[in-house]
């Protein structure tokens, strides 16, 4: 049995929101790279080109990439044969997001929904715990702002509906969504599963690494057909129009009922912010 100290996973985390809320991914930014070529609008091709200056300084100087450092959302792979010691798991993720938002100085912005007095140290966080074999610790951090999230959805599709009827909903939510969610954005889609189940496989399509392939064919030509639309609807890096709204459709699928076809968007800005550690 492997023994994990909660005092490491508190550093670990708190390091985490440090790097991802000052520094892009390299995925990230060959994507804005990439996105730029593509772009024949000059003011497109400037305002991407700002993007990448803000993230280049943003990691020179350790400052946030955004005044939205976000919810802190945690997926977590826990082995069979790990012993968390000296605490609690989920008292250690929150310690190491308290640390780490107060040492960076960076937003704290979650609050009771009613009345909004903040909790002063962005937790709790949103913790999502699966068990694995092995005797490791997989820990991924995904900072999630509130401009981007609140254009996300969730419809319960008729089977009939098809791939047509998932297609739709995509692209109507980036439309309605417009230049809310700072784009370009990256589009995680969950089909299948119930209600909750898809939310969650749509945010976790999120952390695929960008110019990725999916796995699944049919999933992968669905992902191009998306994409291709998106592209036309002229909303553009920050809604300025141009060819790029998004930079990627990422899609997850689980099987479902047979009276269901659960479909949900969860859209993140072009500070497509995360961060993974193993212990």
């Amino acid at each position: 049995m492997k023994k994990i100290s909660c005092k490491g996973i508190v550093e670990q985390v708190k390091n985490m929101c440090l790097q991802a809320n000052y520094e892009l991914c390299d995925d990230v930014l060959q994507s804005l790279r990439d996105a730029q070529g593509k772009e024949d609008s000059p003011v497109c091709k400037e305002v991407i080109g700002l993007l990448m200056e803000n993230a280049e300084i943003a990691a020179r100087e350790s400052i946030a990439l955004c005044q939205d450092t976000g919810f802190a959302v945690l997926f977590v792979e826990l082995g069979n044969n790990v012993e968390i010691v000296d605490g609690t798991l989920i008292d250690a993720l929150n310690e190491g997001v308290r640390q780490g938002y107060a040492e960076g100085y960076l937003r704290k912005s979650i609050c009771h929904p009613f009345t909004r007095k903040n909790t002063g140290d962005n937790t709790p966080a949103v913790v999502h715990v699966a068990l694995t074999q092995g005797d490791s610790l997989k820990i991924i951090l995904a900072p999630k702002g509130g401009g981007s999230e609140n254009m996300s959805r969730v419809v319960m599709l008729k089977p009939s509906d098809g791939k047509r009827g998932v297609k739709d909903v995509v692209i109507n939510a980036v439309k309605d969504a417009g230049a809310n969610p700072c784009p370009p954005t990256v589009v995680g889609i969950g089909i299948g599963g119930t209600f909750e189940k898809a939310a969650l496989i749509a945010k976790q399509a999120l952390l695929r690494r960008l110019g990725s392939t999916n796995p699944d064919p049919e999933l992968a030509e669905l992902e191009a057909d998306i994409l291709e639309a998106i592209n036309k609807l002229g909303i553009g890096p920050q809604g300025f129009g141009g060819r790029i709204t998004s930079l990627a459709v990422h899609i997850n699928m689980h099987p479902c009922h047979i009276a269901s076809l659960p479909v949900a968007v969860n859209i993140n800005c072009h500070a497509h912010r995360h961060r993974e550690v193993v212990l």
